[in-house]
Parts: structure tokens; C-alpha cells; sequence
């Protein structure tokens, strides 16, 4: 006659894993805190915070009337504004090596086969992201403000303030930056089987519309950066369908002999 198991017994063993996955979670937290405040330190040292922020004011300041200057109504904010700045630079240089300690540190439970794409997963979020807030700084940027001065009255003299430009461009730089990710969030869902390659291509009507719903309520109220998201989220959804199907190709566990 065999034995009740001892809940007791059958835990025991399993500290330790856990522990030591915590450990290893807080090393690579870490290390990538650490590469980010030695990007800070560089950037900081140059081109300097004021540097950095009169290059990410400049499209606003571009739009704005002959003469206009952004301003500022705290007493602390031309200090505190620009290291900011520098601090979200900071984490868009260090990006690749930070996203390396995610990966790295969930590659533990994935196959051999599988372990050899985490790298290119890397790279490719990484120019996924950055790819996303350079077309939001280059192209939607200047569309946004030109249209937004346009309707403004004749009448009425713009000075935006400096902390409200940067709440609205980290909101715009993580909305795209996000929305650019759509290829690597279809790709991971199919691999992991939630859902089919043929289930994403059946899905791709409701897509749209999600997609339009986002855009309308992540950006300004104006047509232009309301389509200049909606647009690359639906190319980017095809996109990651036709990466779905070979990245699983390449990662099915080779066949026995």
C-alpha cells in the first residue's frame, strides 16, 4: 500500500530555482541600470543636456512664429527638463544591451534551436523602436506642428511650455515606438501558438479598426498623426504575419534521425 505524498516533499527542492531566478532578475536589472546611467553620463558630458533639448525642441521651434521661444512656469524646470532629456537618451543608446538582459534572461527556457534567434529578436526590437521614434521626430513631428499652426488664429502668440512639450513627445516617442513593435508582438503570439498564422490573416479587418481606435486616442486631436500611426501599425501587422511563418519554420525542434 503506498504512501500519502507529503505536499512538504514534493515542494522540496523548489526554493532554491525560484531564489536564484530572483537573483539573476535583479543582476540583469542591474547591469542594465548601469548601462544607462553610464549613457547619462556620457551624454551628459556631451552634447550636453541644453544640447540635447534644443535638438528635440527643434521642430516645434521650426513651426512656431519668427521670434518665439518655448517658456518655462516652473522655477526648476530649465534644470530638471533637460536631464530628462537626457535620461530618455540615455535608455534609447543603451536599448540594445537592455533588451539583451531580457532576452538573456528568459533564453533559459527556451530550446537550443530557439536560443540562437534570440539575438536577431534583439536587434530587430531595438531598430523596431528607434525606427518608430525617428519617424515620429522627423516626419510626424513637423506635419503635427504645421498643421496645428495653421488653424491657430493670427491673433493668439504660442508659448508652449517646456515640461508640457516633453510629456507630449515621450507620450508620442512611446505610442510609436510601441506601435513599431506590432511585428515582434505577432511573431512571439504565433510562436507561442496563442494564436494560428491563419487566425492573424482572418483577424487583419478587426486589426484595422483596433489599430485607428489607438491612434485617435494615444495622438492629437488632427488627422495627420492620427493616420501617420494607424497606417505603419496595419503595414507592420502585415509585416509580422509573413514573419510569423518563417520565423516558426526556423525554430521547430529539428526532427529525430
Amino acid at each position: 500500500m503506498s504512501a500519502t505524498p507529503n505536499p512538504e516533499d514534493e515542494l522540496a527542492g523548489t526554493e532554491q530555482p525560484f531564489v536564484s531566478h530572483l537573483v539573476e532578475l535583479r543582476d540583469r536589472l542591474i547591469r542594465a541600470f548601469i548601462a544607462v546611467a553610464i549613457m547619462f553620463g556620457a551624454l551628459s558630458f556631451w552634447p550636453g543636456p541644453s544640447h540635447l533639448y534644443d535638438l528635440l525642441a527643434q521642430p516645434l521651434v521650426a513651426n512656431l512664429p519668427e521670434g518665439t521661444k518655448l517658456i518655462a512656469t516652473n522655477v526648476i524646470s530649465p534644470f530638471l527638463v533637460p536631464l530628462k532629456i537626457t535620461l530618455l537618451a540615455a535608455f534609447m543608446v543603451a536599448l540594445p544591451y537592455v533588451l539583451y538582459q531580457v532576452w538573456a534572461f528568459v533564453a533559459p527556457g527556451l530550446y537550443s534551436h530557439e536560443k540562437r534567434l534570440v539575438v536577431p529578436l534583439v536587434v530587430s526590437s531595438t531598430l523596431l523602436f528607434l525606427g518608430g521614434v525617428a519617424f515620429c521626430y522627423f516626419f510626424v513631428f513637423g506635419q503635427v506642428f504645421k498643421f496645428i499652426q495653421g488653424f491657430a488664429p493670427k491673433s493668439i502668440t504660442p508659448a508652449p511650455d517646456i515640461e508640457a512639450y516633453l510629456s507630449f513627445v515621450m507620450t508620442m516617442f512611446i505610442a510609436f515606438g510601441a506601435a513599431f513593435e506590432v511585428p515582434i508582438a505577432v511573431v512571439v503570439l504565433a510562436r507561442m501558438g496563442l494564436v494560428t498564422v491563419a487566425k492573424l490573416r482572418e483577424f487583419r479587418g478587426y486589426f484595422i479598426v483596433v489599430a485607428f481606435i489607438i491612434a485617435a486616442v494615444i495622438t492629437p486631436p488632427d488627422i495627420v498623426s492620427q493616420l501617420a500611426l494607424a497606417i505603419p501599425m496595419c503595414l507592420l501587422y502585415e509585416v509580422g504575419i509573413l514573419s510569423a511563418g518563417m520565423f516558426i519554420k526556423h525554430t521547430q525542434p529539428p526532427k529525430d534521425e
